[in-house]
């Protein structure tokens, strides 16, 4: 350590850095959050995002991998990558110290089931938007992950790892309508993707019957391009479609 004369590291009022980690997942047509039960105060018995203490020798980063692995048994898990959110450092998001979080957001596919460990008395995929309210301020950061998530959407090719190898448009629209939470114009949203080079590819001579009165729908499979030009950009709050 190096020391600097004159400084006085005790001049200033301690405090503790933690990581909360906001997991997202699609199970049955439906958008999950991966929670924890905290088995101790404060907020015993309520539901919150996985997260800890960073320790001493720890990066950010290490420590939601830590954390995540001791709180929900998640130690080892394929396609999982970490995207830092933002920090929240409002004085009082904690009764027991100044606590600063480093939040962290991921959307998951093929997720594998979770189980509590460390101080978690329970851990499991919730569906969104159903366990609240959370303890601390992690409603704020869930809201706040859910939106990086949906705009991920827009500008990646990230959806299509929430579908079978072989797919329909239909199935790949229902992707983007669970996590953005609204309806998508459907010639609308066809004739997006498929204008966007990379996005899918066709299967030749494959097609699948979906239940309606029409002609069995065309599958695909995903493109080489991993970023979307143009975007696919969401709803407004005027209604206005993909």
């Amino acid at each position: 350590m190096v020391v600097v004369d004159g400084y006085d590291k005790h001049a200033y009022e301690p405090f503790a850095v933690t990581v909360d980690l906001a997991v997202l997942t699609l199970r049955e047509g439906a958008l999950h959050v991966l929670l924890v039960q905290r088995g101790q105060e404060p907020h015993a018995g309520r539901w919150a995002l996985p997260g800890g203490f960073v320790l001493p020798e720890e990066s950010a980063e290490t420590a939601a991998r830590r954390e995540l692995a001791e709180e929900t048994g998640l130690a080892d898990v394929s396609g999982l990558h970490l995207e830092q959110l933002r920090t929240y450092s409002e004085p009082g998001r904690d009764p027991r110290m100044r606590v600063v979080s480093v939040a962290f957001t991921a959307l998951l596919p093929d997720a594998p089931e979770a189980r509590g460990g460390g101080d978690a008395a329970r851990a499991g995929w919730l569906p969104y938007g159903t366990a609240g309210p959370l303890a601390f301020d992690h409603d704020r950061i869930l809201a706040d992950a859910h939106d990086r998530v949906g705009a991920r959407l827009e500008h990646t090719c990230l959806a299509t790892a929430f579908c079978p190898p072989e797919f329909t448009l239909g199935e790949l629209q229902q992707v983007y309508e669970t996590v953005w939470g609204t309806p998508l114009d459907r010639p609308n949203f066809r004739r997006k993707v498929l204008a966007t080079p990379g996005f899918v590819e066709a299967v030749p001579g494959a097609a699948r019957l979906t239940g309606g009165r029409g002609k069995p729908a065309a599958v695909y499979r995903a493109g080489t391009a991993t970023a979307l030009h143009p975007p696919l950009l969401r709803p407004s709050r005027e209604g206005r479609a993909v």
